[in-house]
C-alpha cells in the first residue's frame, strides 16, 4: 500500500505535465490523421492518372513510405537534416514525417477499395459528360471512402499509438511524461500500466465513434 500511496502522490504532483503531454499526443494524432487523409486522397487520385510517369512516381512514393520504418524516417529528419543546415522543431518533424507515412497507407487503402468498384458506373458518368475530376469527386471518392472506413479507422488508431515514438525526437507527448513519472519513483510497472489503460480508453473511444459514423453516414440502410 505504501508503494501505491507514493506512486499516487507523484502522479498527482505531475498530473499537469501528464495532461499537457496527453493533449500534445491528441493534437499530433488528430492533425496527422487529417493531413494524412487529405494527402492520401491526393496520392490516390494520382494513382488513377493515365500517365505512366505519374503512376510510377506515385507508386514509388507509396512503396517508399510504407517500406520505411516510421522511426527511421523521424530520425533521418530530426538528426540527419541538421547536417544540411535544415533544422526543424520536434513537432514539425513528427507532423511532416507522420503525414507522409500515413498518406501512403491511406492511399493504398483507397486504391484497394477502388479496385473493388463497379467500373461501369464510372464509364457511364464519363458518357454523361462528367470530366475525370468530377467523376472522382462525386462518384469515386465517396464510395472508396465508405468502403475504406474500417481500414481508415485502424489507421487513426495506429496514429494514436505510433505517436508514442515521437518522444524519441524530444517531442514531449503523453508517453514522454509517463517516462518522467516512472523515472521519479522507479514504479515502472504502475506507470506503464496507467499509460496502457489510457491508450486503451482512447482507442475504445475512437472505435465507438467510427462505428457511429459508419452507421450514420456510410452504411446504406
Amino acid at each position: 500500500m505504501a508503494a501505491w500511496s507514493s506512486f499516487t502522490r507523484d502522479l498527482l504532483e505531475q498530473m499537469p505535465l501528464i495532461l499537457t503531454g496527453l493533449l500534445n499526443t491528441l493534437q499530433l494524432a488528430g492533425l496527422v490523421s487529417i493531413s494524412g487523409l487529405l494527402l492520401g486522397i491526393v496520392v490516390f487520385y494520382c494513382t488513377l492518372n493515365k500517365s505512366p510517369v505519374v503512376c510510377s512516381i506515385t507508386n514509388a512514393y507509396i512503396s517508399f513510405f510504407i517500406g520505411m520504418p516510421l522511426i527511421v524516417l523521424l530520425f533521418l529528419m530530426y538528426y540527419g537534416l541538421p547536417q544540411w543546415n535544415i533544422r526543424l522543431s520536434p513537432f514539425a518533424v513528427a507532423f511532416i514525417g507522420f503525414t507522409f507515412n500515413v498518406a501512403a497507407y491511406n492511399a493504398a487503402y483507397l486504391k484497394t477499395a477502388y479496385n473493388g468498384l463497379d467500373k461501369t458506373q464510372l464509364e457511364a458518368a464519363s458518357a454523361q459528360g462528367f470530366n475525370p475530376l468530377q467523376v472522382f469527386q462525386w462518384i469515386t471518392l465517396p464510395q472508396v471512402i465508405r468502403l475504406s472506413v474500417p481500414a481508415l479507422t485502424n489507421q487513426v488508431i495506429s496514429n494514436l499509438k505510433d505517436s508514442s515514438v515521437a518522444f524519441l525526437i524530444q517531442y514531449t507527448e503523453f508517453f514522454a511524461r509517463v517516462q518522467e513519472l516512472a523515472a521519479t519513483n522507479f514504479q515502472f510497472f504502475k506507470a506503464y500500466l496507467m499509460a496502457a489503460l489510457v491508450y486503451l480508453a482512447l482507442v475504445s473511444a475512437i472505435v465507438l465513434l467510427a462505428r457511429a459514423i459508419e452507421r450514420r453516414y456510410f452504411i446504406p440502410a
